[in-house]
C-alpha cells in the first residue's frame, strides 16, 4: 500500500533527508540529554539505532535512484513513442503555446498546407487561419486560459502557402502544470477534410437545386413504405393542399378519401392497372380538395420500386403537381375557342357585306378567303381562286412607273406595319384595269410568327381622276392652263438649288403685256381673258419643250429658258415680242394690238435667292419699258452692294 501512493522522484528526495536527520537528531538527543548517564549498553544502542536509520535511508536512497533511472527510461520511452506517433501520422499533430506561435509540428500538418517544417514553426496559428475563422481559435483560446475548457473540437479553414482555403477539423487538449494547473500549451490533431466539406457542399448544392427545381415546379413528393406502415409526404405537397408538414403522414389511404368523388373511379383504375403491371408506372390528373375546402386539380405520378415474393407492393414514390392554372386556362381556351368560332362567323358575315375587297393568304402566300366585292373587281369568283398563289387572281401596279407592286413576307422590322398605297393599278386577267387604293397587313399570330396577308382594297377610279384634276388645278392658272405662281416659284427654287449643287446656268424671263388695261376697258374682262389665253399659248408655241412657262398674275408671264445661253435668251424674247405684237386679236368686230415688254435675269449659283433674280427681272423690264415698250432688257450680271434693294414681285408692273 505504500508503494501504491509512491509519488516518484520528488517524494524520495524529500525521504531520504528526512530519515537522516531524524536518525542524527535522535541520537544526539539521547547524548544530550542532562538526565542521561551513557553506558556500554546505551552507546551501544544508540549506535545501532543510528546504524539502522542511514541504513534504511541508504536503501530508500538507492530504491530513489533505481526509480530515477526507470522514470527517465520510461519517460525517454514515452517522448520516443510521442515523437513516433508525431512523425509518422497521417494526420497533422501541432503544439501550439498560449500566444498562438507553433512550437512544434509534425510532416503531415506541413504537408497539408504546402509548407515545409521550418516555414511552419516560424508562423502563428492566427497567419495561417481563413480570416473569417479567427474568432473560432480565439474564443477556444480565451476559454483555455481561463480553465473553462480542457479540451476542444470544432472545424474551421487554414490558408495554403499558395492561398487557398483548406477545411480542417481539429481535435487537442491543453497541457497544464501538475501543481498550479497553469496551461502550458496546447496539443492538436488537425484533419484534412476539405474532400468530405466539398462533397457535402455538392450533395447540398444538388440537394437545394432538387428541392428549389420541385418547389418552383410546384411539384410534392410521396412515399409509401408499406414496412413502415404509411406513407409521407414533402412540404410541398402538403402545403399544396393547405395542411402544415406532416399532418397527412400515415395512412396510406387519407389521400383516396380527398379526391373529388367524379375522378375517384379514374384514379382508382390507374391505380389498379399499375399494381397489375399494365402500365409502366401510375398516372393521373383529378381534384383533391384542400383543407379550405375548394378543390384543386392535381397531377399525380408514381411507381412501384419494390415488391415482396408474391407481387405486391412494399416501396413507391411519385410525385404531384399543381395543374389548377393549367386546367383553369384549358378551360378559359375552350370558352374562347367556342367565342372564336362565333367571331370568325360574325367577321366572314362582315367582309361579305362590306363595301371593301378583301383577300387574304396564308404564309405561302396562297388565297384562302374573298369577299363578293373582291370577286366582282378582279374578275374572279371565288370558288377558282381558293388556294391559288395570290399573282394568279390579284396583280398590282404602281400607276406612275407601271412597276408590280409586290406583296411578300413583310421583314421582322416591318412585321406590324400596313403597307398602304393610292397610286396602285389593278390589272384583271382580260388586260382591263381600275384604279385602286389599297392597304396591306400582314397576320401574325401569338409567338410573332407570320401567318399571311389581309389585302383590302377599293375602285379608286374615281377619286383618282378627281385627285388628278385638283393636282392639276393647284398647280396650275385656271384661266390659260400654264403654270401657275406658286408651282412655278417651286420650280425656280429647285432650278437654283441644283445650280448651287451641280453648276449651270438658265436664263429667267420677265414678261409684261403693253397696252393691255385699254382692252380690258373697252372690251371688258371676257375680252382681256380671251386675250390672255391667245398670249399664253404664243409664248408657248415660241419655246422648247423644256422650257417652262407660267402665268404669275394679271396680265404678268414668267419664262424659265432651260438652256442657258445668253444669245438665246435675246432671241427667244424677241421672237415672243413679236409673236404677241402680231397677233391680230380682235373683239366684237373691234381689232385691238397689244405688245410686250421683256426683262432678263441669270439663273446660277451665284445669282441669289429666287425673289432676287425675279427682282432683277422685273427692274430689267421696267427699263424695257422705260425705253420706249416692245423691247428686251437685260439686267447686269452683279447687283451692286450700294444698289436699293429690289422691289418685291408683288410690286412689279
Amino acid at each position: 500500500m505504500a508503494w501504491s501512493s509512491w509519488k516518484g522522484p520528488r517524494a524520495g528526495k524529500r525521504a531520504v533527508p528526512v530519515l537522516m536527520t531524524a536518525g542524527i537528531i535522535a541520537v544526539a538527543a539521547s547524548i544530550l540529554s542532562p538526565g542521561f548517564q551513557p553506558g556500554v549498553a546505551a552507546l551501544r544502542l544508540c549506535l545501532q539505532l543510528s546504524i539502522a536509520v542511514i541504513g534504511a535511508s541508504l536503501f530508500l536512497f538507492a530504491l530513489f535512484i533505481r526509480r530515477i533511472a526507470d522514470d527517465h527510461r520510461q519517460i525517454a520511452e514515452s517522448e520516443q513513442r510521442f515523437r513516433r506517433a508525431m512523425e509518422d501520422s497521417a494526420i497533422g499533430v501541432a503544439i501550439v503555446g498560449l500566444d498562438g506561435r507553433i512550437l512544434q509540428t509534425n510532416p503531415a500538418f506541413a504537408a497539408m498546407l504546402g509548407y515545409s517544417r521550418a516555414e511552419i514553426e516560424a508562423l502563428t496559428f492566427f497567419q495561417i487561419t481563413h480570416p473569417d475563422d479567427l474568432q473560432i481559435g480565439r474564443e477556444t483560446m480565451i476559454a483555455l486560459k481561463e480553465g473553462k475548457i480542457d479540451s476542444f473540437h470544432f472545424e474551421k479553414r487554414y490558408l495554403k502557402k499558395d492561398g487557398t482555403p483548406v477545411w480542417a477539423q481539429l481535435a487537442g487538449s491543453v497541457i497544464r502544470e501538475e501543481e498550479t494547473h497553469r496551461p502550458l500549451y496546447l496539443v492538436s490533431q488537425i484533419e484534412d477534410i476539405d474532400a468530405r466539406k466539398q462533397a457535402e457542399a455538392r450533395i447540398a448544392e444538388a440537394e437545394t437545386r432538387w428541392n428549389f427545381a420541385l418547389t418552383s415546379a410546384g411539384q410534392g413528393v410521396w412515399s409509401l413504405d408499406a414496412r413502415k406502415g404509411g406513407t409521407t409526404y414533402s412540404e410541398t405537397w402538403v402545403r399544396m393542399l393547405g395542411y402544415a408538414d406532416g399532418e397527412l403522414d400515415g395512412d396510406p389511404d387519407r389521400w383516396l378519401a380527398m379526391i373529388h368523388p367524379d375522378d375517384r373511379e379514374l384514379v382508382a383504375e390507374a391505380d389498379r392497372a399499375h399494381l397489375a403491371g399494365e402500365t409502366p408506372f401510375f398516372e393521373a390528373e383529378f381534384r383533391m380538395r384542400h383543407k379550405e375546402g375548394h378543390w384543386v386539380w392535381i397531377l399525380d405520378r408514381g411507381k412501384a420500386i419494390e415488391r415482396d415474393g408474391e407481387g405486391r407492393l412494399i416501396r413507391a414514390i411519385g410525385s404531384l403537381t399543381d395543374i389548377t392554372q393549367r386546367k383553369q386556362a384549358e378551360e378559359r381556351l375552350k370558352v374562347s375557342a367556342a367565342m372564336l368560332a362565333d367571331e370568325k362567323e360574325r367577321l366572314k358575315v362582315t367582309l361579305q357585306s362590306i363595301g371593301d375587297a378583301v383577300i387574304c393568304t396564308d404564309a405561302a402566300n396562297r388565297i384562302t378567303f374573298m369577299n363578293p366585292v373582291a370577286e366582282k373587281l378582279t374578275c374572279v369568283a371565288a370558288g377558282d381562286a381558293l388556294g391559288k398563289v395570290l399573282g394568279h387572281v390579284y396583280w398590282a401596279v404602281d400607276e406612275e412607273t407601271g412597276q408590280r407592286i409586290g406583296l411578300t413576307r413583310p421583314s421582322a422590322v416591318d412585321r406590324q406595319h400596313c403597307d398602304q398605297n393610292t397610286r396602285a393599278v389593278l390589272v384583271r386577267r382580260d388586260d382591263t384595269r381600275c384604279s385602286i387604293r389599297q392597304v396591306v397587313s400582314p397576320i401574325m399570330n401569338d409567338r410573332d410568327e407570320f401567318c399571311g396577308l389581309v389585302i383590302v382594297f377599293q375602285d379608286f377610279t374615281d377619286a383618282r381622276a378627281l385627285q388628278r384634276q385638283l393636282a392639276y388645278a393647284a398647280a396650275h392658272d385656271a384661266l390659260t392652263g400654264l403654270a401657275n405662281r406658286s408651282s412655278f416659284i417651286r420650280t425656280m427654287e429647285e432650278l437654283v438649288d441644283q445650280c448651287r449643287l451641280n453648276g449651270g446656268e438658265h436664263q429667267f424671263m420677265f414678261v409684261d403685256l403693253d397696252h393691255f388695261k385699254a382692252v380690258n376697258d373697252t372690251g371688258g374682262h371676257a375680252a382681256g381673258d380671251a386675250l390672255l389665253k391667245s398670249v399664253a399659248d404664243a409664248i408657248r408655241n415660241g419655246l422648247g419643250p423644256e422650257d417652262i412657262v407660267a402665268r404669275l398674275g394679271g396680265d404678268e408671264f414668267a419664262v424659265i429658258l432651260k438652256s442657258g445661253a445668253p444669245t438665246r435668251a435675246m432671241i427667244a424674247a424677241r421672237s415672243i415680242i413679236d409673236a404677241i405684237r402680231n397677233l391680230n386679236f380682235s373683239w366684237d368686230g373691234r381689232p385691238h394690238s397689244i405688245g410686250a415688254s421683256i426683262g432678263l435675269a441669270p439663273i446660277r449659283a451665284d445669282c441669289g435667292e429666287v425673289d432676287e433674280i425675279i427682282a432683277r427681272a422685273d427692274a430689267a423690264c421696267y427699263a424695257a419699258k422705260a425705253a420706249g415698250r416692245g423691247c428686251v432688257s437685260a439686267a447686269p450680271d452683279e447687283v451692286s452692294k450700294d444698289e436699293a434693294m429690289p422691289l418685291p414681285l408683288a410690286a412689279a408692273s
